[in-house]
Protein backbone atom coordinates (compact mmCIF):
# COMPACT_ATOMS: atom_id res chain seq x y z
CA UNK A 1 0.00 0.00 0.00
CA UNK A 2 1.31 3.47 -0.90
CA UNK A 3 2.71 5.53 1.96
CA UNK A 4 0.14 8.32 1.54
CA UNK A 5 -2.72 5.78 1.84
CA UNK A 6 -1.15 4.44 5.03
CA UNK A 7 -0.91 8.03 6.28
CA UNK A 8 -4.63 8.50 5.61
CA UNK A 9 -5.49 5.36 7.58
CA UNK A 10 -3.19 6.51 10.40
CA UNK A 11 -5.06 9.84 10.59
CA UNK A 12 -8.31 7.88 10.80
CA UNK A 13 -6.86 5.89 13.70
CA UNK A 14 -5.93 9.24 15.30
CA UNK A 15 -9.63 10.18 15.01
CA UNK A 16 -9.12 13.28 12.89
CA UNK A 17 -10.58 11.78 9.72
CA UNK A 18 -13.87 9.85 9.67
CA UNK A 19 -13.59 6.12 8.80
CA UNK A 20 -15.37 6.66 5.46
CA UNK A 21 -13.29 9.66 4.35
CA UNK A 22 -12.52 9.81 0.63
CA UNK A 23 -8.83 9.05 1.23
CA UNK A 24 -9.73 5.38 1.80
CA UNK A 25 -11.97 5.08 -1.24
CA UNK A 26 -10.59 2.80 -4.00
CA UNK A 27 -10.75 5.78 -6.36
CA UNK A 28 -8.81 8.05 -3.98
CA UNK A 29 -5.80 10.04 -5.19
CA UNK A 30 -2.96 11.51 -3.14
CA UNK A 31 -4.36 15.01 -3.76
CA UNK A 32 -7.46 14.06 -1.73
CA UNK A 33 -5.22 13.69 1.32
CA UNK A 34 -3.23 16.84 0.51
CA UNK A 35 -6.42 18.87 0.11
CA UNK A 36 -7.72 17.66 3.48
CA UNK A 37 -4.52 18.79 5.23
CA UNK A 38 -3.74 22.06 3.41
CA UNK A 39 -5.39 24.40 5.91
CA UNK A 40 -3.55 22.91 8.91
CA UNK A 41 -6.71 22.29 10.94
CA UNK A 42 -6.55 18.49 10.95
CA UNK A 43 -2.83 18.50 11.71
CA UNK A 44 -3.38 20.61 14.83
CA UNK A 45 -6.34 18.45 15.82
CA UNK A 46 -4.15 15.35 15.41
CA UNK A 47 -1.48 16.72 17.78
CA UNK A 48 -4.21 17.63 20.26
CA UNK A 49 -5.62 14.09 20.12
CA UNK A 50 -2.19 12.50 20.60
CA UNK A 51 -1.13 14.90 23.35
CA UNK A 52 -4.06 16.80 24.91
CA UNK A 53 -3.02 20.33 25.84
CA UNK A 54 -0.06 20.45 23.44
CA UNK A 55 -2.01 22.74 21.12
CA UNK A 56 -3.93 25.79 22.32
CA UNK A 57 -7.23 25.19 20.54
CA UNK A 58 -8.15 28.86 20.87
CA UNK A 59 -5.25 29.66 18.55
CA UNK A 60 -6.59 27.42 15.79
CA UNK A 61 -8.77 28.82 13.03
CA UNK A 62 -11.13 25.90 12.43
CA UNK A 63 -12.68 27.38 9.29
CA UNK A 64 -9.99 29.43 7.54
CA UNK A 65 -11.77 28.94 4.20
CA UNK A 66 -9.86 30.82 1.47
CA UNK A 67 -7.54 32.77 3.78
CA UNK A 68 -3.88 31.99 3.08
CA UNK A 69 -2.98 34.01 6.18
CA UNK A 70 -5.09 31.83 8.50
CA UNK A 71 -4.10 28.54 6.84
CA UNK A 72 -0.39 29.35 7.17
CA UNK A 73 -0.93 30.40 10.79
CA UNK A 74 -2.46 26.98 11.53
CA UNK A 75 0.40 25.18 9.77
CA UNK A 76 3.02 27.20 11.68
CA UNK A 77 1.27 26.34 14.94
CA UNK A 78 1.49 22.66 14.00
CA UNK A 79 5.19 22.94 13.12
CA UNK A 80 6.02 24.76 16.37
CA UNK A 81 4.35 22.06 18.49
CA UNK A 82 6.13 19.35 16.49
CA UNK A 83 9.44 21.04 17.29
CA UNK A 84 8.79 22.06 20.91
CA UNK A 85 6.68 19.14 22.16
CA UNK A 86 7.61 16.23 19.91
CA UNK A 87 11.28 17.18 19.52
CA UNK A 88 11.40 17.07 15.72
CA UNK A 89 14.27 19.02 14.17
CA UNK A 90 13.56 21.69 11.58
CA UNK A 91 15.26 19.49 8.99
CA UNK A 92 12.71 16.77 9.76
CA UNK A 93 9.78 19.11 9.20
CA UNK A 94 8.70 21.18 6.19
CA UNK A 95 8.12 24.76 5.11
CA UNK A 96 4.50 25.95 5.53
CA UNK A 97 4.27 26.50 1.76
CA UNK A 98 5.36 22.90 1.14
CA UNK A 99 1.89 22.00 2.40
CA UNK A 100 -0.26 25.04 1.57
CA UNK A 101 0.93 25.18 -2.05
CA UNK A 102 1.65 21.42 -1.99
CA UNK A 103 5.18 22.16 -3.26
CA UNK A 104 6.70 19.15 -1.47
CA UNK A 105 4.00 16.90 -0.06
CA UNK A 106 6.56 14.13 0.36
CA UNK A 107 8.13 16.15 3.20
CA UNK A 108 4.73 16.44 4.87
CA UNK A 109 4.18 12.68 4.71
CA UNK A 110 7.70 12.10 6.05
CA UNK A 111 7.09 14.43 9.03
CA UNK A 112 3.80 12.71 9.85
CA UNK A 113 5.54 9.34 9.66
CA UNK A 114 8.09 10.51 12.23
CA UNK A 115 5.25 11.61 14.53
CA UNK A 116 3.56 8.21 14.10
CA UNK A 117 6.75 6.55 15.43
CA UNK A 118 7.11 8.98 18.35
CA UNK A 119 6.67 7.53 21.84
CA UNK A 120 3.72 9.88 22.48
CA UNK A 121 1.88 8.34 19.53
CA UNK A 122 3.01 4.81 20.35
CA UNK A 123 1.50 5.05 23.85
CA UNK A 124 -1.90 5.45 22.18
CA UNK A 125 -1.47 2.03 20.59
CA UNK A 126 -1.81 3.40 17.05
CA UNK A 127 0.16 1.49 14.43
CA UNK A 128 2.80 3.74 12.82
CA UNK A 129 3.50 4.03 9.11
CA UNK A 130 4.95 3.19 6.67
CA UNK A 131 5.04 -0.58 6.87
CA UNK A 132 8.16 -2.46 5.77
CA UNK A 133 6.73 -3.46 2.40
CA UNK A 134 6.12 0.14 1.27
CA UNK A 135 7.75 1.33 -1.95
CA UNK A 136 10.76 3.47 -1.08
CA UNK A 137 10.46 6.08 -3.84
CA UNK A 138 7.12 7.78 -4.35
CA UNK A 139 8.42 11.14 -5.60
CA UNK A 140 6.59 10.78 -8.92
CA UNK A 141 3.27 10.56 -7.09
CA UNK A 142 3.71 14.05 -5.60
CA UNK A 143 5.02 15.94 -8.65
CA UNK A 144 1.74 17.22 -10.11
CA UNK A 145 0.18 18.28 -6.80
CA UNK A 146 1.21 21.94 -6.97
CA UNK A 147 -0.62 22.37 -10.27
CA UNK A 148 -3.67 20.64 -8.83
CA UNK A 149 -3.56 23.02 -5.87
CA UNK A 150 -3.67 25.94 -8.30
CA UNK A 151 -6.75 24.44 -9.95
CA UNK A 152 -8.56 23.57 -6.71
CA UNK A 153 -8.91 26.31 -4.11
CA UNK A 154 -9.56 25.26 -0.53
CA UNK A 155 -13.14 26.49 -0.69
CA UNK A 156 -14.11 24.19 -3.55
CA UNK A 157 -14.14 20.87 -1.68
CA UNK A 158 -15.94 19.69 1.43
CA UNK A 159 -12.73 19.62 3.46
CA UNK A 160 -14.59 20.72 6.58
CA UNK A 161 -16.75 17.60 6.61
CA UNK A 162 -14.23 15.97 8.95
CA UNK A 163 -13.89 18.94 11.29
CA UNK A 164 -16.19 19.36 14.31
CA UNK A 165 -18.99 21.70 13.30
CA UNK A 166 -22.49 22.76 14.20
CA UNK A 167 -24.16 19.61 12.85
CA UNK A 168 -22.22 17.35 15.22
CA UNK A 169 -24.72 18.02 18.01
CA UNK A 170 -27.73 16.90 15.99
CA UNK A 171 -27.49 13.22 16.97
CA UNK A 172 -27.08 14.20 20.62
CA UNK A 173 -30.14 16.44 20.42
CA UNK A 174 -32.26 13.72 18.81
CA UNK A 175 -31.16 11.21 21.45
CA UNK A 176 -32.01 13.51 24.35
CA UNK A 177 -35.23 15.03 23.01
CA UNK A 178 -36.97 11.82 22.03
CA UNK A 179 -40.73 11.88 21.44
CA UNK A 180 -42.75 8.84 22.45
CA UNK A 181 -45.84 10.05 20.59
CA UNK A 182 -44.47 9.15 17.16
CA UNK A 183 -44.41 5.33 17.26
CA UNK A 184 -47.94 4.85 18.65
CA UNK A 185 -49.25 7.39 16.15
CA UNK A 186 -47.46 5.70 13.26
CA UNK A 187 -48.95 2.32 14.22
CA UNK A 188 -52.38 3.93 14.54
CA UNK A 189 -52.02 5.58 11.14
CA UNK A 190 -51.02 2.31 9.51
CA UNK A 191 -54.02 0.56 11.03
CA UNK A 192 -56.77 3.17 10.88
CA UNK A 193 -55.47 6.10 8.89
CA UNK A 194 -55.18 9.68 10.16
CA UNK A 195 -57.18 12.80 9.47
CA UNK A 196 -55.54 16.21 9.12
CA UNK A 197 -56.73 17.03 12.64
CA UNK A 198 -55.01 13.88 13.93
CA UNK A 199 -51.77 14.92 12.24
CA UNK A 200 -52.12 18.46 13.57
CA UNK A 201 -52.61 17.15 17.11
CA UNK A 202 -49.57 14.94 16.68
CA UNK A 203 -47.50 18.02 15.75
CA UNK A 204 -48.83 19.94 18.74
CA UNK A 205 -47.98 17.11 21.13
CA UNK A 206 -44.50 16.87 19.63
CA UNK A 207 -43.87 20.58 20.19
CA UNK A 208 -45.11 20.36 23.77
CA UNK A 209 -43.24 17.16 24.64
CA UNK A 210 -39.95 18.20 23.09
CA UNK A 211 -40.13 21.59 24.83
CA UNK A 212 -40.73 19.85 28.16
CA UNK A 213 -37.79 17.51 27.61
CA UNK A 214 -35.58 20.37 26.49
CA UNK A 215 -36.44 22.40 29.59
CA UNK A 216 -35.68 19.37 31.79
CA UNK A 217 -32.29 19.06 30.07
CA UNK A 218 -31.58 22.72 30.83
CA UNK A 219 -32.52 22.14 34.47
CA UNK A 220 -30.29 19.05 34.63
CA UNK A 221 -27.32 21.02 33.29
CA UNK A 222 -27.92 23.83 35.78
CA UNK A 223 -28.42 21.51 38.77
CA UNK A 224 -25.76 18.91 38.00
CA UNK A 225 -23.09 21.03 36.27
CA UNK A 226 -23.42 24.76 36.79
CA UNK A 227 -24.02 24.76 40.54
CA UNK A 228 -21.36 22.12 41.42
CA UNK A 229 -18.74 23.64 39.09
CA UNK A 230 -18.97 26.97 40.92
CA UNK A 231 -16.92 25.22 43.62
CA UNK A 232 -13.88 24.96 41.33
CA UNK A 233 -14.37 27.68 38.69
CA UNK A 234 -14.22 31.45 39.12
CA UNK A 235 -17.01 33.71 37.75
CA UNK A 236 -15.08 34.53 34.56
CA UNK A 237 -14.56 30.84 33.79
CA UNK A 238 -18.23 30.10 34.46
CA UNK A 239 -19.32 32.79 31.99
CA UNK A 240 -16.80 31.56 29.41
CA UNK A 241 -18.31 28.06 29.55
CA UNK A 242 -22.01 28.69 30.16
CA UNK A 243 -22.31 32.18 28.59
CA UNK A 244 -25.94 33.31 29.27
CA UNK A 245 -27.29 29.85 30.14
CA UNK A 246 -29.26 31.12 33.15
CA UNK A 247 -31.11 33.63 30.94
CA UNK A 248 -32.00 30.82 28.52
CA UNK A 249 -33.45 28.74 31.37
CA UNK A 250 -35.67 31.63 32.47
CA UNK A 251 -36.98 32.19 28.95
CA UNK A 252 -37.84 28.52 28.48
CA UNK A 253 -39.54 28.26 31.85
CA UNK A 254 -41.93 30.94 30.62
CA UNK A 255 -42.20 29.47 27.10
CA UNK A 256 -43.05 25.96 28.35
CA UNK A 257 -45.64 27.36 30.74
CA UNK A 258 -47.28 29.32 27.91
CA UNK A 259 -47.31 26.23 25.64
CA UNK A 260 -48.81 24.04 28.38
CA UNK A 261 -51.57 26.55 29.11
CA UNK A 262 -52.37 26.91 25.41
CA UNK A 263 -52.56 23.14 24.88
CA UNK A 264 -55.36 22.96 27.46
CA UNK A 265 -57.51 24.99 25.05
CA UNK A 266 -56.54 22.98 21.95
CA UNK A 267 -53.28 24.66 20.90
CA UNK A 268 -54.88 27.18 18.56
CA UNK A 269 -52.82 30.04 19.99
CA UNK A 270 -49.40 28.43 19.55
CA UNK A 271 -48.47 30.75 16.71
CA UNK A 272 -49.07 33.82 18.86
CA UNK A 273 -46.87 32.37 21.61
CA UNK A 274 -43.87 32.08 19.29
CA UNK A 275 -44.52 35.56 17.92
CA UNK A 276 -44.57 36.92 21.46
CA UNK A 277 -41.35 35.11 22.39
CA UNK A 278 -39.34 36.03 19.29
CA UNK A 279 -37.61 39.00 20.94
CA UNK A 280 -36.78 37.03 24.08
CA UNK A 281 -35.28 34.20 22.02
CA UNK A 282 -32.76 36.61 20.47
CA UNK A 283 -30.51 35.88 23.46
CA UNK A 284 -29.51 32.72 21.58
CA UNK A 285 -27.38 34.88 19.30
CA UNK A 286 -24.97 35.54 22.17
CA UNK A 287 -24.97 31.90 23.28
CA UNK A 288 -24.46 30.38 19.85
CA UNK A 289 -21.62 32.65 18.75
CA UNK A 290 -19.67 31.80 21.93
CA UNK A 291 -20.53 28.08 22.03
CA UNK A 292 -17.43 26.86 20.20
CA UNK A 293 -15.16 28.92 22.43
CA UNK A 294 -17.04 27.61 25.48
CA UNK A 295 -16.30 24.02 24.46
CA UNK A 296 -12.61 24.81 23.90
CA UNK A 297 -12.35 26.60 27.26
CA UNK A 298 -13.91 23.64 29.03
CA UNK A 299 -11.56 21.16 27.33
CA UNK A 300 -8.52 23.24 28.26
CA UNK A 301 -9.58 23.54 31.90
CA UNK A 302 -10.16 19.78 32.10
CA UNK A 303 -6.69 19.12 30.68
CA UNK A 304 -4.83 21.70 32.75
CA UNK A 305 -6.56 21.34 36.13
CA UNK A 306 -7.10 18.05 37.94
CA UNK A 307 -9.76 19.51 40.27
CA UNK A 308 -11.87 20.59 37.28
CA UNK A 309 -11.41 17.22 35.58
CA UNK A 310 -12.54 15.29 38.67
CA UNK A 311 -15.53 17.57 39.28
CA UNK A 312 -16.71 17.41 35.64
CA UNK A 313 -16.44 13.60 35.61
CA UNK A 314 -18.37 13.48 38.87
CA UNK A 315 -21.10 15.72 37.42
CA UNK A 316 -21.28 13.75 34.17
CA UNK A 317 -22.47 10.60 35.94
CA UNK A 318 -25.49 12.50 37.27
CA UNK A 319 -26.78 13.61 33.84
CA UNK A 320 -28.23 11.09 31.38
CA UNK A 321 -26.39 8.38 33.39
CA UNK A 322 -23.06 9.63 32.04
CA UNK A 323 -24.05 9.08 28.42
CA UNK A 324 -23.06 12.57 27.28
CA UNK A 325 -20.17 14.84 28.18
CA UNK A 326 -20.78 18.47 29.12
CA UNK A 327 -19.05 19.47 25.87
CA UNK A 328 -21.81 17.60 24.02
CA UNK A 329 -24.64 19.04 26.09
CA UNK A 330 -23.50 22.62 25.43
CA UNK A 331 -24.53 22.12 21.79
CA UNK A 332 -28.15 21.21 22.63
CA UNK A 333 -29.47 24.80 23.10
CA UNK A 334 -28.32 25.80 19.62
CA UNK A 335 -29.85 22.65 18.14
CA UNK A 336 -33.16 23.35 19.88
CA UNK A 337 -33.58 26.95 18.82
CA UNK A 338 -32.83 26.01 15.20
CA UNK A 339 -35.60 23.38 15.30
CA UNK A 340 -38.52 25.72 16.02
CA UNK A 341 -39.09 26.77 12.42
CA UNK A 342 -39.07 23.11 11.33
CA UNK A 343 -41.65 22.16 13.95
CA UNK A 344 -43.89 25.08 13.01
CA UNK A 345 -43.54 24.32 9.30
CA UNK A 346 -44.84 20.80 9.88
CA UNK A 347 -47.70 22.11 12.02
CA UNK A 348 -48.61 24.68 9.37
CA UNK A 349 -48.72 21.92 6.75
CA UNK A 350 -51.55 20.24 8.66
CA UNK A 351 -53.49 23.43 9.44
CA UNK A 352 -54.84 24.31 5.99
CA UNK A 353 -58.41 24.96 7.14
CA UNK A 354 -57.66 26.31 10.59
CA UNK A 355 -58.60 29.90 11.49
CA UNK A 356 -55.17 30.42 13.12
CA UNK A 357 -53.31 29.51 9.90
CA UNK A 358 -52.23 33.09 9.15
CA UNK A 359 -50.86 33.50 12.66
CA UNK A 360 -48.97 30.21 12.34
CA UNK A 361 -47.53 31.40 9.05
CA UNK A 362 -46.29 34.60 10.70
CA UNK A 363 -44.83 32.57 13.57
CA UNK A 364 -43.00 30.34 11.09
CA UNK A 365 -41.52 33.40 9.38
CA UNK A 366 -40.51 34.79 12.79
CA UNK A 367 -38.66 31.58 13.72
CA UNK A 368 -37.02 31.47 10.28
CA UNK A 369 -35.85 35.05 10.87
CA UNK A 370 -34.54 33.99 14.28
CA UNK A 371 -32.53 31.14 12.74
CA UNK A 372 -31.09 33.50 10.12
CA UNK A 373 -30.23 36.04 12.82
CA UNK A 374 -28.38 33.43 14.90
CA UNK A 375 -26.39 32.22 11.91
CA UNK A 376 -25.57 35.80 10.96
CA UNK A 377 -24.39 36.63 14.49
CA UNK A 378 -22.15 33.55 14.44
CA UNK A 379 -20.68 34.58 11.08
CA UNK A 380 -20.14 38.14 12.26
CA UNK A 381 -18.32 36.90 15.36
CA UNK A 382 -16.07 34.65 13.26
CA UNK A 383 -15.39 37.55 10.89
CA UNK A 384 -14.43 39.88 13.75
CA UNK A 385 -11.98 37.27 15.07
CA UNK A 386 -10.42 36.99 11.63
CA UNK A 387 -10.16 40.79 11.25
CA UNK A 388 -8.56 41.03 14.70
CA UNK A 389 -5.85 38.58 13.65
CA UNK A 390 -5.20 40.55 10.46
CA UNK A 391 -5.04 43.79 12.45
CA UNK A 392 -2.45 42.50 14.92
CA UNK A 393 -0.19 41.13 12.17
CA UNK A 394 0.15 44.35 10.11
CA UNK A 395 2.75 46.84 11.33
CA UNK A 396 2.23 50.61 10.97
CA UNK A 397 -1.51 50.16 10.51
CA UNK A 398 -3.22 53.21 12.00
CA UNK A 399 -6.80 52.43 10.96
CA UNK A 400 -9.35 49.88 12.16
CA UNK A 401 -9.87 47.16 9.55
CA UNK A 402 -13.41 46.45 10.73
CA UNK A 403 -14.43 49.80 9.24
CA UNK A 404 -13.71 48.46 5.75
CA UNK A 405 -16.33 45.72 5.67
CA UNK A 406 -15.88 41.98 5.46
CA UNK A 407 -12.59 40.36 4.41
CA UNK A 408 -12.95 38.63 1.05
CA UNK A 409 -9.62 36.99 0.33
CA UNK A 410 -5.92 37.37 1.09
CA UNK A 411 -2.75 36.08 -0.49
CA UNK A 412 0.52 36.78 -2.25
CA UNK A 413 0.90 38.37 -5.66
CA UNK A 414 3.38 40.35 -7.71
CA UNK A 415 2.83 44.08 -8.11
CA UNK A 416 4.23 45.93 -11.10
CA UNK A 417 5.47 49.49 -10.58
CA UNK A 418 4.11 52.18 -12.94
CA UNK A 419 7.48 53.93 -12.81
CA UNK A 420 10.06 51.31 -13.77
CA UNK A 421 7.82 48.27 -14.41
CA UNK A 422 9.73 46.17 -11.89
CA UNK A 423 7.74 43.44 -10.16
CA UNK A 424 7.66 43.24 -6.38
CA UNK A 425 6.32 40.54 -4.05
CA UNK A 426 3.39 41.83 -2.03
CA UNK A 427 0.73 40.39 0.25
CA UNK A 428 -2.78 41.78 -0.05
CA UNK A 429 -5.87 41.68 2.14
CA UNK A 430 -9.01 42.34 0.10
CA UNK A 431 -11.97 43.84 2.00
CA UNK A 432 -15.35 45.11 0.80
CA UNK A 433 -14.08 48.69 0.58
CA UNK A 434 -10.27 48.54 0.33
CA UNK A 435 -7.22 46.53 -0.63
CA UNK A 436 -4.52 46.49 2.05
CA UNK A 437 -1.14 46.10 0.31
CA UNK A 438 1.67 44.80 2.52
CA UNK A 439 5.20 43.48 2.39
CA UNK A 440 5.97 40.24 4.19
CA UNK A 441 8.18 40.76 7.25
CA UNK A 442 8.83 37.37 8.81
CA UNK A 443 5.48 36.11 10.04
CA UNK A 444 4.09 39.65 10.10
CA UNK A 445 3.46 42.28 7.44
CA UNK A 446 4.55 45.86 6.83
CA UNK A 447 1.84 48.17 5.49
CA UNK A 448 2.70 49.65 2.09
CA UNK A 449 -0.55 51.10 0.79
CA UNK A 450 -4.31 51.21 1.31
CA UNK A 451 -6.25 51.32 -1.96
CA UNK A 452 -9.87 52.47 -1.66
CA UNK A 453 -12.05 50.55 -4.10
CA UNK A 454 -14.81 53.10 -4.61
CA UNK A 455 -12.93 54.48 -7.64
CA UNK A 456 -12.18 51.05 -9.14
CA UNK A 457 -14.10 48.31 -10.85
CA UNK A 458 -13.38 44.78 -9.65
CA UNK A 459 -13.76 41.73 -11.92
CA UNK A 460 -12.93 38.03 -11.77
CA UNK A 461 -11.49 36.71 -15.01
CA UNK A 462 -11.79 32.90 -14.89
CA UNK A 463 -10.29 32.54 -18.40
CA UNK A 464 -6.92 33.88 -17.27
CA UNK A 465 -7.10 32.63 -13.69
CA UNK A 466 -4.76 29.66 -14.10
CA UNK A 467 -2.12 31.60 -16.04
CA UNK A 468 -2.29 34.43 -13.54
CA UNK A 469 -1.63 32.04 -10.67
CA UNK A 470 1.44 30.66 -12.40
CA UNK A 471 2.97 34.05 -13.07
CA UNK A 472 1.74 36.13 -10.16
CA UNK A 473 1.47 33.76 -7.23
CA UNK A 474 -1.59 32.64 -5.26
CA UNK A 475 -4.24 35.09 -4.20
Amino acid sequence: MEEWRQCGRWLIDCKVLPPNHRVVWPSAAVFDLAQALRDGVLLCQMLHNLSPGSVDLKEINFRPQMSQFLCLKNIRTFLKVCHDKFGLRNSELFDPFDLFDVRDFGKVISALSRISHHSIAQIKGIRPFPSEDTALNEDDVYRSLEELADEHDLGEDDIYDCVPCDDDGDDIYEDIIKVEVRQPMIRYMQKMGMTEDDKRNCCLVEIQQTEAKYYKTLEDIEKNYMIPLKQVLNPQEMVAIFVNFEDIIRVHFALLRAIDMNMVSGGSGLGKIFLDFKERLLIYGQYCCHMENAQKTLEELIMMREDVKIKVEECTMKVQEGKFKLQDLLVVPMQRVLKYHLLLKELLGHSADRPERQQLKEALEAMQDLAMYINEVKRDNETLKKISEFQSSIENLQVKLEEYGRPKIDGELKVSSNVNRTKQDRYIFLFDKVVIVCKRKGYNYELKEIIELQSYKMSDDPMNNRDMKKSSGKM
